[in-house]
């Protein structure tokens, strides 16, 4: 908590500790789609919830566009993120908290899987860049829309994450490929994908 309380300028925002909580805060984080909630039964399984919630937290900058989970699922999840399509905006917010954040807490690498996280499927890069978007004609056949999807290497998934439903007929779509690349060629590919599918439900 120390080393994100650290954090100036953009970056500069509010630990709240799990631990503790008031009723305030916590119905104002629900209100913003910030606060976690304990894993579900498979990460209960892998005993990624001991403790809980003892240890965990969420920090925020000042203007809710950069968040960190500390002990959901990994010991850091860093998230960057606004309104509108403006994506270089949000990955340079990204990257610099990265290396605000690394300054003080260095992250673990491995020389052939890249940074190793909880869940193997997020080895590599690490980076899930995504979009939420509205695709009514072509997710009236969910089952294609997530094998258009696939050939660009892209995944579809509810607003609220894996194993969620879309909500309002929005849909949350990110790169599926996290190894083998840069973190750029990452969020560029998914850019490129979306970019093809937007093409695809306006010729539908």
């Amino acid at each position: 908590s120390s080393a994100l309380r650290g954090l100036t300028g953009e970056l500069k925002g509010t630990y709240y500790p799990l631990t503790g909580m008031d009723k305030k805060t916590q119905q104002q984080l629900i209100d913003d789609h910030f606060l976690f909630k304990e894993g579900d039964r498979f990460l209960q399984a892998a005993n990624a919830c001991r403790f809980w919630p003892t240890g965990r937290g969420i920090f925020h900058n000042d203007n809710k566009t950069f968040l960190v989970w500390c002990n959901e699922e990994d010991h850091l999840r860093i998230i960057s993120m606004q309104q509108g399509g403006d994506l270089k905006q949000v990955y340079s917010r990204m990257v610099s908290g990265v290396r605000e954040i690394e300054k003080k807490l260095p992250f673990s690498r491995d020389d052939r899987l890249g940074f190793l996280t909880f869940c193997p499927t997020n080895l590599g890069t690490t980076i899930r860049a995504s979009v939420h978007i509205k695709l009514p004609k072509l997710a009236a056949d969910k089952a294609k829309l997530d094998s258009i999807a696939a050939k660009y290497n892209l995944q579809v998934r509810g607003t609220r994450g894996e194993h969620t439903e879309s909500e309002g007929g929005v849909y949350d779509i990110s790169n599926k490929r996290r190894m083998g690349l840069t973190e750029y060629q990452a969020v560029r590919e998914m850019q490129d994908g979306i970019q093809e599918l937007i093409k695809l439900e306006q010729a539908a």
